[in-house]
Formats: structure tokens, C-alpha cells, sequence
């Protein structure tokens, strides 16, 4: 697999079931609303039994969670990612032979995703069993332009025949979602959650609209065929089946071109989602492909222009970084009905649920680029504040508000509540990211709009939820990010996330008293002085594990108590290990599956010494075996910023090539978007040492391993800054906006124009 900064390119297709199901992922098409799944046109042998999936983001049905006892609270019902009517269907056959990939000698083939223009396209060169040669170009694009519109563009050239063709275009309704009842990952039950009501040619065009099955939500599928040649057509419905045949004349020389414009609408966001979707048919069909192709490729120039990273002297990473960076803008919701689920649009995995991954990872790279996206997922979380205050009262608290551990519409989806519900860490997530986008925005406005409500009732939950003991103010019986280790008194992390959260809760009252904007919000909610106060109580109460023997921060107050395990002594098939041991058992021991106290010293790392984090860090890397994709690069983060460039690098390469290289033998399910953004985080939190703080933006660049340079932008206030690093200093550039302070190793500066700051030897 070839791959450049703007393109990743695959020659000779490999066709056995393996890489089959991998391409599907490397090269699907997305663009947070959409995403497909890049799976033959023509189809696949019998027996491959390929699932072919298209998703749309924040469209779900519920499925029967069942529970063994059926104790007051557990969740009996999820939310799940539905698979939507497949569009991508295209056989073509020259007088009696049917072209496939797996029949006849494909000569040459090629596949390459073009992250500039936005495309995927595919090239085979191919000879029938009977001697026929001909050229097929296939270009598809996940529109960023017209969100619902998916385009192929299918070319086929005849090189040394001409035959009768006929080429039949499906749109086929009745499909079932990917399952696999042997990882907890995923669904365990093959169902076909839409149910079609109704298939319907109308203008040449076939629609085809169904509804879920419980969630009474309906969708509604466009598809129009245009062939640039003579023909004859004629369309045949067939069990929901809308097929659109033409009969034509394939002469040598000539290519056949066909465009199948196909659109999506829901009923989450359009009242009729089948007249909005013969609506965004008729402006897809307004304007010309090779418009559309335009339009996607300037809102990619654009994007690029606002976040590009370049590597030197590492252009594998370099090449891989890009592409983490495009799949996150093809995976993130565009909408406040939508987020972004650890598989993006890519794959089942997980059911298409939101994690608390939105907030941790994924936001940080979207708030210093593209602090709008930012914006959008705090106004999803905010669309669903009033199903996190229900989910409060369900877990016994009598005030505020307590986001689910998963979900997609806003309810609890987590049917093992020690791992899931427990983890009420998530409203410290929550609440981080919102004040990250006021840090780098200073978007009071929107504080006021929306993210104070959501601070307030999430930190009165905090209160609810601890107490005062001996003068400190403990939480008990949570779940930190560790999934090994859980149901503690007091994890760091989650404590450390509320004081902070408190803490901002108070600032964020006199903030917007101080400019007369809070007495709506006052006489919504009824927050008051008295109970800031209260907030602010508890904040500077907070009890913060500290174990003098070993100067670290312990994960919780019993952590240290536990039997150490040695993960040396772990037979490597036994990861992860909760495939493969029980629960308790991991309980009971020291082992981490990820980064818990060392992610809080990343993210908060002026609450301690440098000293504590570099003993914890220390500490921990050797009980934690980073079954989870979001650990080793908050390990690699922190090794940066503790002064092990070497180990930080060695973490970076681990990471950065996850999905393209498979080294975690499960992207057939889906791509890893929070170690993608991890990905970026290592470059620019961990080796550039950039952090958002209330006092402004810090930076303390290092040069990792073989690179010789490194650049990267930044969005702060409205200002854009070029970062560019060198051997013996550093460049900082404003791009666009006013002049800005920033602090760099530690000396803070005005940027005006340029700026040159030598690197410490």
C-alpha cells in the first residue's frame, strides 16, 4: 500500500476475504453524515457473504439488551447504528459475460483514495473468460458539499470488442446489520432493523423509504442513473428491489459513462424525509459532476489550509498522519443530531455509539482547527441534556445531570453498568471540552446559549454524587478510564475532572453575571450564588490520592492494595484481556487496560509536581497493557513532556499506523478515530508541548527521532498560527487574525508578524 501525503494508493487489489473486508474500511467514503462502506460494485462470489453497509450518522433503532436479573436500572434496551439501503450495486454485461473481479484474469488493478479531491477510485484492467478486454474506472465521492449525496462515476472502455451491454443499476431496500456474537464489540445478532414501506419510480428516479422497527424513525433513499449514450431503459421493481436496466451498444474504443447519484434523508431531521430526499435529488442534479467534484475539492483545500501537519524526514508518518486527519473529517457529525463513534462511519463497530472518545481526543484536535465542529458536538451533547438529567434520577441522584457512558439519542446503551454507567467520569469529559472550546474561542456567547447549562447540571451532579468526610469531599463507587479496574472510592482522574469542572462551574456564573448575561439561565435552572459557593466547597475540598511512599497519585484509594501482575508473564494470544479473562479476576490485581492517572496528568498537569507525574508515569507504564487503542498515545504524550523523546517516539510509531498496517487485527470493523486523533495529539500536545490554558496557549517544541522539521497549524481567538520547528529554533507565523501572546518555553511573547525563538540545547 503506497502512500503519499495527499494520496493513499493500493495496486493489485487483493481478492481473497481478508483484505476484502480491510479496503472496506481503508477506502470507504464518508463525510459525517454518510458513510460507505467500499465494497465491488458488481458484487462478490457466493459464499463471501459480505454485508454490504451504508450508514447515516445518529440514525438508530433499539435492540433488547436482556439482563440476567433484572435489577431497577440496568438498561434492557440499546440504540443501534442501522444499515441503510444499499445503493452501490452495479452489474455490467457484455452479450452473455457478466464482468467480476473473480471470474476471467483481472491484468491490472488498482485502488486510491485521493484526500485532496475527496475521491476514491478504482481502476481494472480485465479480460473475460472469452477473450474480452476492457478498462473500468470507478470514482465515488462521500459529498462535503450536499451532505446526503453519494456519487459514483462508472467508466468502462472496451479495448478490443464491442458487444451488446447491458448494465443494471439496483437500489436495494432490504438489508441487515454486521454482526458477530463472539466480540462484545460488536452486535451479536444479524437483524434487519428496516422494514421498506415502499418503492416508487418517479421521473426516472427510484425511492425508496422504510421505517425502524421500534424507534418509528424513517428513511428515505434516492437513486438516479444517467448514461451519456444511446439506450433504452427500462426499471423493474422487484421485492423492494428497484432496478434501473439499460440496454446499450458497446463499441472498442468507447467509454460507456454512467453517474448514480444517490441521496439520504431521515426523519431525525427532516419532517418528510421523503420529499427532502426528491428535493436533494433535484439540487444534486442541478449541478454538474464535475462542479460537485470542484466544490469538494475547494472545501478540502480549505480544510487543509486550516490544520495541516508536515512531517520531514519521516514521510511515512508524515503520509499516515494526513490520513488519520481526513478520516476524522470524514467520521465527524456535521449536525447537533450527530457525533462521532470510535468507528466513525467505517463499520458497526460498537453499534455507532458515542463515547466520552468525542470529548478526550477527538475535540482537542477539532477545537485549535476547526473550532466550529467543536461547537456542533457540544450542541449534540446539549440536544440531549434533558436525557442526561432522566439518566441522573435513574441512578438515585435527586439533582443534575449524568451523560451515559454510550449512546446515540441521549439514553444509556451500556448493558454492564461496572465498565459503563459507573464511569461518571464522563461529565468531567464533558464538561473539559466545553471549557476548551471557551479557551480557545472565548465564545461567551455560546456559554451562555448553551454550555453553562450543561456545566451547571453536570457539576451539580458532582455534588449529588460525593460528600464530606474529615473536612474532603470524596466520590465514591465510579469508574475511572481504566475498565480494569472498577466500582473505587475516589479515582484520580474522575476526582481531578470534577475539581476542575467545579471550579470552571464557578467561573463561568461570574463570567456571564459579570456581563449581564445570566438571568435567563438563572430562571431556567435556578442556579444561585449559594449554590456556586457550594461548588466552589467542594472543589478546594477535593481529595486527591497521594501515596508519599511512592510520591505518585494511586488510581483510587484501594489500588495499591491489590496484587501486582506481571504482563510479561501474559501468553501473548491472552490479549486483550477481556476477551479472555473474567472480570473479577482482572479487578482484583494492579493492571491497567489504559492510561487513567497518567491521561489525567496530561490533561491537568499543573494539579501536580512534576516529580509526582513523572513517578506515576513511571509507575504505571508497567502495568498497563493498552488493550485500548486510546492509551499508548497519552503514555507517548506524557513521555514528551516528562523529557523521554526516545520512548515518546517509540509510542508515536506504535500508533500512528493502527488501521493502515491492522496491527490491531480488528479494522475489518472499523477504523480506531480516537487513537487518530491521538495520532495528531502526540505531534502537537506531546512533541510540540502545546497546551490550551486559562493564562493563554503554551508551546515547548522538541524534535523527535530522525525528523528533521515539523509544522503544524493552530486556531486560537480567530487568529490562525503556522508552528514550524527546526533543529535550532522555533517559527511561529500569524497566518490571519490580531496579534496574540503566546508562551514559549516558558518566556511569553507577543506575535505580531513572525517569530523566531531559539530551540534549548
Amino acid at each position: 500500500m503506497q502512500n503519499t501525503p495527499y494520496v493513499l494508493e493500493l495496486a493489485d487489489i487483493s481478492l481473497d476475504r481478508y483484505h476484502l473486508n480491510l479496503n472496506e474500511v481503508i477506502f470507504h467514503n464518508a463525510n459525517g453524515y454518510i458513510g460507505i462502506r467500499y465494497d465491488f460494485e458488481e458484487g462478490y462470489p457466493e459464499g463471501y457473504n459480505f454485508t454490504p453497509s451504508q450508514y447515516i450518522n445518529g440514525l438508530y433503532d433499539y435492540a433488547d439488551l436482556p439482563q440476567a436479573e433484572k435489577l431497577f436500572g440496568l438498561v434492557n434496551e440499546k440504540q443501534t447504528i442501522l444499515n441503510t439501503a444499499n445503493t452501490q450495486i452495479i452489474r455490467i454485461m457484455f452479450d452473455d459475460e457478466e464482468f467480476s473481479m473473480f471470474k476471467g484474469t483481472v491484468l491490472s488493478s488498482n485502488l486510491r483514495l485521493d484526500m485532496e479531491r475527496g475521491i476514491t477510485v478504482r481502476k481494472v484492467k480485465w479480460r473475460s473468460p472469452q477473450g474480452k478486454e476492457m478498462l473500468l474506472t470507478v470514482t465515488r465521492m462521500a459529498s462535503f458539499y450536499q451532505l446526503p449525496l453519494f456519487t459514483i462515476e462508472y467508466e468502462v472502455e472496451p479495448l478490443n470488442f464491442s458487444a451488446r451491454t447491458v448494465i443494471d443499476s439496483v437500489h436495494d431496500g432490504t438489508v441487515c446489520n454486521y454482526a458477530n456474537p463472539a466480540d462484545p464489540r460488536l452486535a451479536c445478532e444479524c437483524v434487519q432493523y428496516l422494514t421498506p414501506l415502499g418503492c416508487e419510480i418517479k421521473e426516472a428516479t427510484s425511492y425508496i423509504t422504510s421505517k425502524t422497527s421500534k424507534s418509528n424513525l424513517e428513511i428515505c433513499s434516492g437513486v438516479k442513473n444517467v448514461l451519456f449514450q444511446e439506450y433504452q431503459q427500462e426499471f423493474v421493481i422487484d421485492n423492494n428491489d428497484a432496478h434501473c436496466r439499460f440496454h446499450t451498444y458497446a463499441r472498442q474504443g468507447e467509454k460507456i459513462r454512467l453517474i448514480k447519484y444517490a441521496v439520504f434523508c431521515d426523519s431525525i431531521r427532516h419532517g418528510n424525509c421523503r420529499l427532502q430526499a426528491e428535493a436533494e435529488m433535484e439540487r444534486a442534479l442541478s449541478t454538474p459532476l464535475e462542479t460537485l467534484y470542484r466544490k469538494q475539492t475547494a472545501y478540502l483545500e480549505d480544510y487543509w489550509n486550516s490544520c495541516r501537519v508536515d512531517i520531514e524526514g519521516d514521510p511515512e508518518s508524515n503520509a499516515a498522519l494526513r490520513y488519520s486527519m481526513y478520516q476524522l473529517l470524514q467520521s465527524v457529525g456535521k449536525d447537533r443530531f450527530s457525533n462521532i463513534s470510535p468507528k466513525g462511519l467505517s463499520g458497526d463497530g460498537y453499534e455507532g455509539h458515542f463515547f466520552w472518545d468525542s470529548e478526550m481526543y477527538i475535540q482537542p484536535f477539532f477545537t485549535i482547527t476547526r473550532p466550529h465542529i467543536s461547537r456542533t458536538l457540544i450542541e449534540y451533547r446539549y440536544a440531549t441534556l434533558d436525557m442526561a438529567r432522566e439518566n441522573a434520577r435513574i441512578l438515585g441522584h435527586h439533582s443534575g445531570a449524568l451523560y451515559p457512558w454510550r449512546t446515540i439519542m441521549g439514553r444509556e446503551c451500556s448493558g454492564y453498568f461496572p465498565a459503563g454507567s459507573a464511569q461518571y467520569h464522563i461529565n468531567g469529559d464533558i464538561a473539559y471540552a466545553i471549557i476548551a472550546y471557551y479557551l480557545a474561542s472565548k465564545d461567551l456567547a455560546f456559554i451562555k446559549e448553551m454550555g453553562a447549562e450543561i456545566i451547571f447540571e453536570t457539576a451539580r451532579l458532582w455534588i449529588d454524587a460525593g460528600n464530606f468526610h474529615d473536612g474532603k469531599f470524596h466520590i465514591n463507587e465510579v469508574t475511572g478510564p481504566d475498565e480494569y479496574t472498577c466500582l473505587v472510592n475516589n479515582n484520580y482522574y474522575t476526582n481531578l475532572l470534577a475539581q476542575y469542572h467545579l471550579n470552571w462551574a464557578a467561573k463561568f456564573y461570574y463570567l456571564l453575571k459579570d456581563s449581564q448575561m445570566l438571568l435567563e439561565l438563572e430562571e431556567k435552572i435556578g442556579i444561585s450564588e449559594r449554590e456556586i459557593e457550594l461548588f466552589q466547597k467542594a472543589s478546594t475540598g477535593m481529595y486527591l490520592p497521594y501515596d508519599e511512599k511512592l510520591g505518585i497519585n494511586p488510581q483510587d484509594d484501594s489500588f495499591l492494595q491489590k496484587k501486582r501482575w506481571d504482563i510479561d508473564s501474559i501468553p501473548p494470544h491472552k490479549f486483550p484481556l477481556l476477551l479472555n479473562y473474567h472480570p473479577m479476576h482482572l479487578y482484583r490485581h494492579q493492571i491497567c487496560k489504559q492510561a487513567d492517572t497518567v491521561m489525567a496528568h496530561f490533561l491537568l498537569e499543573d494539579a501536580q509536581s512534576r516529580e509526582t507525574m513523572l513517578n506515576s508515569f513511571k509507575y504505571y507504564e508497567k502495568i498497563s497493557t493498552h488493550d485500548s487503542s486510546l492509551s499508548m498515545c497519552i503514555f507517548g504524550i506524557m513521555a514528551a513532556r516528562l523529557g523521554m523523546e526516545e520512548k515518546a517516539f517509540a509510542y508515536f510509531k506504535n500508533i500512528i499506523r493502527v488501521d493502515l498496517d491492522d496491527t490491531l487485527n480488528n479494522t475489518v470493523d472499523g477504523i480506531h478515530t480516537a487513537n487518530m486523533a491521538g495520532s495528531y495529539m502526540a505531534v502537537i500536545y506531546g512533541f510540540g508541548g502545546f497546551r490550551l490554558k486559562e493564562s493563554g496557549i503554551f508551546l515547548a517544541p522538541l524534535l523527535p527521532g530522525d525528523w528533521s522539521a515539523y509544522s503544524f497549524k493552530i486556531s486560537f481567538e480567530g487568529s490562525r498560527i503556522m508552528v514550524h520547528v527546526k533543529e535550532s529554533e522555533c517559527k511561529f507565523v500569524l497566518e490571519q487574525g490580531g496579534a496574540k501572546d503566546i508562551h514559549v518555553y516558558g518566556d511569553k511573547y507577543l506575535l505580531e508578524d513572525v517569530l523566531i525563538v531559539k530551540r534549548p540545547k
